[in-house]
């Protein structure tokens, strides 16, 4: 469970007026770890880890709960405040103090939460460079260098590049939807074109043309889906004892892999690399176009916007707006009358091409409105609609009566001739005369074989008809 020992209160100095001093100072201590600026031979005690939480401190205000104070200084010394916070991130488990039993000097360092959970604040700062573009073909190359070595290793990166493929979108897509979203706050605010097609630019040069062009392009997953599903095809295609051995030391590299004892931690990690590939080249590789051509679309309308609107017009609409205002209502009136004379005149201008649209031509409906008289139906004409009724109801008949009539007409035996079936009335004999849709009818244990013997013989009705023997047959 995470909130269990030291970690109860795990949060708690991200919370209050204090929280923006904290979390500057677990990016500074963060950067004098492991960034470039970090000195991997040396050990921080309390007097050095001090002045790198007053270098934070002095940089960062104090959020009171009053907006008009939100700048105030702090009651406490930059000094007192950052021994204030040392002792904060040591009682709820971001940093921890290391006894150097030689020398019995202190020494302080991030624990493993704190250090996992401080790395997300320094990654949206901002300040450090991530190939989030490289994870496509890292997951090719990884899996390569699985099939050539056989490092069980190598394809647990490839699973892992494989995480980060969806990962990396998701968090383009929600960068590009805050880009729009701040672009129209912006221009909302200031309605200043030239500010906004400069962000926009910039934007463009700087995070598009790096990175969402080559995830578009060189690194795009359409381009390397075909060669990663051959990769997996490949390592599905090892021989049984490559794969047993990958199976074992898997087991014993990754046993959070294990959900299931009897199911293979190898094939499951083949099939999740190849689900995610499926899900980033059809669901998310079009989820980002669509978002970069929203983008791209409303940045391009706010920009048409803001360059028809003439800002010098509009002052001086303004200001001969106030004027008149100013002004005595009898010269209030002849400006206005003199305005409504200009503006109830005909002014032909030409027409943005732009602006143009040529539409399909949409086929009117055609809807009939005329009012028919109903008519009723007289004697003669119910007479002929009975006896075509009677007549359609004399000579229908389904599969199941012909069958029940075949089988009439087998008695005890299971062959008979068709020439031999009775006919009694005028059912039967139209039966007879059909007997060879019989062939398609079936029960669940019976079936009725219908075989020509290539005779023609007459009978009492027709003069020529082809002869069948029909033979009940059942089902093995």
């Amino acid at each position: 469970m995470f909130f269990s020992d030291e970690r109860k209160t795990f949060f708690k100095p991200l919370n209050g007026k204090y929280r923006g001093q904290v979390v500057d100072c677990l990016r500074t201590f963060y950067a004098r770890l492991y960034s470039s600026l970090a000195d991997y031979s040396r050990n921080f005690n309390r007097e050095q880890i001090i002045e790198i939480l007053e270098e934070a401190i002095a940089r960062n205000p104090v959020f009171e709960e009053d907006e008009a104070d939100e700048f105030a200084v702090s009651a406490r010394s930059q000094r007192e405040q950052a021994n204030w916070i040392l002792n904060q991130l040591l009682e709820h488990g971001w940093l921890e103090r290391q006894m150097d039993e030689a020398t019995l000097q202190s020494t302080y360092a991030f624990t493993r939460h704190g250090r996992l959970f401080t790395q997300p604040m320094v990654e949206a700062s901002g300040g450090r460079f991530r190939t989030r573009h490289r994870n496509t073909r890292n997951t090719r190359n990884a899996l390569q260098s699985f099939l050539d070595k056989g490092e069980v290793y190598d394809l647990l990166d490839a699973f892992e590049y494989s995480e980060r493929i969806i990962s990396d979108f998701s968090d383009v897509i929600a960068e590009l939807d805050e880009r729009k979203r701040q672009l129209v706050k912006e221009v909302e605010s200031q309605q200043v074109v030239q500010r906004a097609s400069d962000e926009f630019f910039d934007f463009m040069e700087n995070r598009f043309m790096p990175d969402l062009a080559i995830r578009l392009s060189a690194d795009s997953v359409e381009k390397y889906r075909d060669e990663i599903s051959d990769l997996i095809g490949k390592a599905k295609r090892k021989r049984k004892e490559f794969k047993t051995r990958a199976e074992k030391d898997l087991r014993r590299a990754a046993p959070e892999l294990i959900e299931d004892t009897k199911r293979s931690v190898y094939i499951t990690i083949l099939d999740g690399i190849d689900t995610r590939m499926h899900n980033a080249s059809n669901i998310m590789l079009p989820a980002l176009r669509q978002a970069l051509n929203s983008f791209t679309r409303r940045a391009d309308i706010i920009m048409r916007q803001l360059s028809y609107t003439n800002a010098g017009a509009q002052n001086q609409l303004h200001t001969l707006c106030e004027q008149l205002k100013q002004s005595p209502e009898e010269k209030q009136q002849a400006a206005l009358k003199v305005a409504g004379k200009a503006l109830s005149s005909l002014n032909i201008g030409f027409i943005d091409p732009d602006s143009l649209r040529l539409y399909a031509e949409r086929k009117p409906r055609h809807v009939n409105s005329a009012i028919e008289e109903h008519i009723e139906n007289d004697h003669e004409s119910r007479k002929a609609m009975f006896v075509q009724t009677a007549v359609d109801l004399a000579f229908t008949f389904n599969s199941q009566k012909q069958r029940d009539y075949v089988i009439h007409a087998l008695s005890d035996g299971h062959r008979i001739h068709s020439q031999n079936l009775p006919v009694g009335n005028a059912k039967e004999l139209l039966m007879s005369a059909h007997i060879i849709e019989l062939g398609s009818a079936s029960a669940n244990k019976f079936a009725f074989k219908i075989t020509p013997t290539s005779n023609r013989v007459q009978t009492d009705y027709f003069e020529h008809t082809d002869e069948f023997t029909i033979e009940l047959m059942q089902h093995v």
